[in-house]
């Protein structure tokens, strides 16, 4: 162990999510070492001993350096490994442990830290279709009204 502080260590480590059950902490370490040394990979077990799972879904990849992980993040969010989309982002602080890596919650608000940081063009297009399709409906609706209002007078 270096005498790296735990913060510092937690911004060389990013968190993988939507693995695949054939992936294992070897293919892991393969797909995310382009970016830098690798320290640590952590899969970890289902929460069920007997469970035929190999892991969670999820793990952890933890580089020497915070700019190595923050280019892993970069490169690899939304990219396939083993034919499913993975998701990458910085991993979270343990509270403590009874939370953090080891409850499920804890994996669920990288939801929240995606959308507050990470705004695609293709997220933008989708929120720009959505609002004109909200319209959509409305406008024929509009010129309908138009029309009734006409007829009775020209008639």
């Amino acid at each position: 162990m270096s005498g790296l502080s735990d913060a510092s260590r937690l911004k060389a480590t990013v968190f993988v999510g939507g693995l695949d059950q054939a992936v294992s902490q070897q293919t892991l370490f393969q797909a995310f070492l382009p970016f830098g040394d690798i320290v640590e990979v952590n899969l970890p077990k289902p929460d069920l001993p007997n469970s035929n799972d190999t892991h969670r879904g999820f793990g952890y990849v933890e580089f020497e350096m915070a700019s190595d992980a923050a280019d892993a993040i970069d490169n690899m969010d939304r990219s396939e490994l083993f034919g499913q989309v993975i998701k990458v982002a910085a991993a979270k602080p343990q509270k403590d442990h009874t939370e953090g890596l080891g409850s499920k919650t804890a994996v669920w608000e990288q939801e929240g830290w995606l959308a507050k940081h990470a705004v695609s063009e293709e997220d933008r297009q989708a929120t720009e279709q959505q609002k004109e399709e909200d319209d959509g409906p409305m406008d024929p609706m509009q010129g309908l009204e138009g029309l009734d209002e006409a007829g009775p007078k020209a008639a």
